[in-house]
C-alpha cells in the first residue's frame, strides 16, 4: 500500500477559486442595467452543495430517516467513509482506526465533529445489521452508520469521489475505497487521508479543518 499523502484534497476542491469569483466585472462606463444580464455570484460552498452533495434520504443504524445534506452535512464538520458490515478486508481495520481517532478527538465528536459511515451494500446492510456492527466495534456518540436505496447510495459514492477509476475494480464492492474524507462544510474546506493510516495521524488530519488549538495525539 502506498503511504498516505498529507492533506490530499478532494478533486472537487479545485473548483473553489472559480466558484467564488464575481459573475461579472463592470467597467468604469458600463451601464448599470448590464449587470442584470449576468447570473449572480455563487459561493464555493453552494457550488459544492449542488454538484457533490445530493440531498438523498438515508436511514441511520438507529432507524431514523435523514437527508444527506440538510441533516448530516449542513453547517457541520464531518468525517466520511464507506464500508459494509460483513467486510473481512479493510473495513474492520478502518473502523478500529476511526474508533481510536474518535477517542483522540474526544468530546468534540458529536458536538463539533460528526462521523458518517455509509454502506456500499445497502441491499443487505439493514439498519439492524449496521447497529450490530456499531455495537461490535464500540463506536461512541456522534457516529452514524447509514444505508439507503441502492441508487441513492451509488449516487453518493460517485459524487463523493469513492469510485475507482478502473471499472473492473469499481465493480467489485469488496475492493471499495479505503479513503476517509473530512471537511468543514460551512467553510468549504475538504480533504482526505488513508483510512489505514495511524489513528493519531487521522485525528491530526481532521483537526486541520477544525480551526481550533492543536490536538493531544495520545489516548490515556
Amino acid at each position: 500500500m502506498s503511504s498516505p499523502t498529507r492533506r490530499s484534497m478532494l478533486a472537487f476542491s479545485s473548483l473553489l477559486p472559480l466558484a467564488g469569483a464575481p459573475a461579472a466585472r463592470g467597467g468604469g462606463g458600463a451601464a448599470a442595467g448590464e449587470a442584470g444580464r449576468f447570473a449572480p455570484a455563487v459561493s464555493g460552498r453552494e457550488v459544492m452543495r449542488r454538484r457533490y452533495f445530493p440531498d438523498v434520504v438515508l436511514t441511520t443504524h438507529e432507524g431514523k430517516r435523514v437527508r444527506f445534506y440538510d441533516d448530516l452535512l449542513k453547517d457541520k464538520i464531518v468525517v466520511l467513509n464507506m464500508m459494509y458490515a460483513d467486510c473481512t478486508g479493510i473495513c474492520p481495520l478502518i473502523t478500529a482506526n476511526l474508533v481510536r481517532a474518535q477517542k483522540i478527538l474526544g468530546e468534540r465528536v458529536g458536538r463539533d465533529i460528526f462521523i458518517y459511515s455509509i454502506t456500499v451494500k445497502p441491499e443487505v446492510d439493514t439498519p439492524e445489521h449496521l447497529r450490530e456492527y456499531a455495537v461490535m466495534h464500540q463506536v461512541g456518540p456522534g457516529w452514524l452508520f447509514l444505508t439507503g436505496r441502492p441508487g441513492d447510495v451509488e449516487l453518493l459514492r460517485r459524487k463523493l469521489g469513492f469510485a475507482d477509476a478502473n471499472p473492473e475494480v469499481d465493480r467489485d464492492k469488496s475492493r471499495h475505497s479505503g479513503m476517509v474524507r473530512y471537511g468543514n462544510e460551512p467553510l468549504a474546506l475538504w480533504g482526505s487521508c488513508q483510512g489505514q493510516a495511524k489513528p493519531e495521524w487521522i485525528a491530526e488530519e481532521i483537526s486541520f479543518v477544525i480551526r481550533k488549538p492543536p490536538l493531544k495525539t495520545t489516548v490515556g
